[in-house]
């Protein structure tokens, strides 16, 4: 196959991918609540919990969308995946997330066989990489969304805790408290209470909203004060104080993880330079010098990138695990 053909077909496959994402954007916008609806549904629930109740009915923004809902459906790779889009508070059907990562694989895949449009064999090496980076790259900024989310919640969960333990100190009871949290607090914390309170107006009871509060947002911390709450229900007790202990503990274990994270901010970010370094040189040379590179990409000489790949991943993991301090 011609260098030509395979530009033409590459070309052809970027065009196609990216009006495919276009026209699920536009889809999505046009799914989404107007205010009106949002007015009306206030009393019952949120636009969020509307559309996760439309996904379960098969109702989706594309056929293609609606398609992949369906293949997927019972698995635990759906159930994954629905969790990891709460957690990063993404409006989308499983069906729509899989049809953006299939584009993004499509779009990597065509740009490798432009890369690499001088030989076939060196074509099809590139489209299979490429198409896997893009396979991964919308799992990657879904992990990295989801984790900043957590860590804004994580932070505010200590100033929170004040907040509840003086409201049910002033004779507040837990919903009402979780009310004000809802009102007064920034995002995310406004926007995970508001959707507890909901839930226990649609008949939830308020162990099973904040278990599902946990599940969304997955931490020690907001393990410990749903913990205290649910005990404190069993048992009783004076809630409050038990919330200022536990909200002092959290705000000191946040203070420490920010000093640790200064001071090993450093190892962190070597470790991208160091892991990223060789790849950005090598590309750099292939794109100045082809044909001195190409001479790698034949047997046996290839296993040499292969095992500096292996090597450089097994590096990159080790540094991590180095300035990973758990507290």
């Amino acid at each position: 196959m011609s260098p030509q053909i395979i530009s033409a077909l590459a070309a052809i496959f970027t065009f196609g991918s990216i009006a495919l994402v276009y026209l699920g954007v536009q889809a999505s916008r046009a799914k989404a609540a107007t205010p009106e609806m949002e007015e009306r549904l206030e009393r019952f629930g949120s636009a969020s919990e509307a559309a996760s109740a439309a996904t379960d009915e098969h109702i989706s923004a594309t056929p293609v969308a609606d398609q992949l809902e369906r293949a997927v459906k019972g698995r635990t790779f759906s159930e994954t995946t629905r969790i990891a889009l709460a957690r990063a508070d993404l409006r989308m059907t499983i069906g729509e997330w899989l049809a953006v990562r299939i584009t993004a694989a499509i779009m990597g895949g065509m740009l490798g066989l432009f890369v690499g449009r001088s030989s076939m064999g060196l074509a099809m090496l590139f489209f299979i990489v490429l198409g896997a980076v893009g396979w991964m790259a919308p799992h990657f900024y879904l992990s990295h969304r989801a984790k900043k989310r957590t860590k804004a919640f994580v932070n505010q969960l200590g100033d929170t805790i004040g907040l509840m333990a003086n409201s049910l100190r002033a004779g507040y009871s837990l919903l009402q408290t979780m009310e004000l949290i809802s009102r007064e607090s920034p995002a995310p914390m406004c926007d995970e209470f508001r959707r507890v309170v909901r839930e226990i107006g649609l008949g939830v009871s308020s162990q099973q909203a904040l278990d599902n509060l946990l599940r969304r947002i997955p931490s020690e911390d907001l393990d410990l004060m749903v913990s205290a709450i649910s005990i404190q229900h069993e048992v009783g007790g004076n809630l409050g104080q038990i919330l200022d202990v536990i909200g002092e503990t959290i705000r000191e274990r946040v203070r420490i993880k920010g000093e640790i994270a200064v001071l090993t901010s450093q190892q962190s970010l070597s470790g991208y330079v160091i892991s990223g370094l060789p790849l950005a040189l090598g590309f750099g040379l292939f794109l100045m010098n082809r044909d001195y590179m190409l001479g790698m990409f034949v047997w046996p000489w290839i296993c040499l990138p292969i095992g500096a790949l292996i090597l450089e991943a097994i590096g990159f993991m080790v540094m991590k695990k180095i300035v990973a301090i758990e507290v």
